[in-house]
């Protein structure tokens, strides 16, 4: 159960985030509102992730 929690509360928030950024920096230099609202989107949802799915694991 260790194993689960660290993944979802490290690894999988950080990889979003990672990605999130790198859409938003992406979007907003090519003036593309689409992978600007995605990037948005993954960020938003690599912060809140783990206090949703951890909740629900314990």
């Amino acid at each position: 159960m260790a194993t689960g929690t660290l993944i979802f509360s490290h690894i999988i928030p950080v990889i979003l985030g990672f990605l999130g950024v790198i859409l938003l920096i992406s979007g907003v230099m090519d003036d593309e509102r689409n992978i600007t609202i995605i990037g948005v989107v993954l960020f938003v949802i690599a912060a809140f992730s783990p206090f949703l799915v951890l909740n629900l694991m314990v």
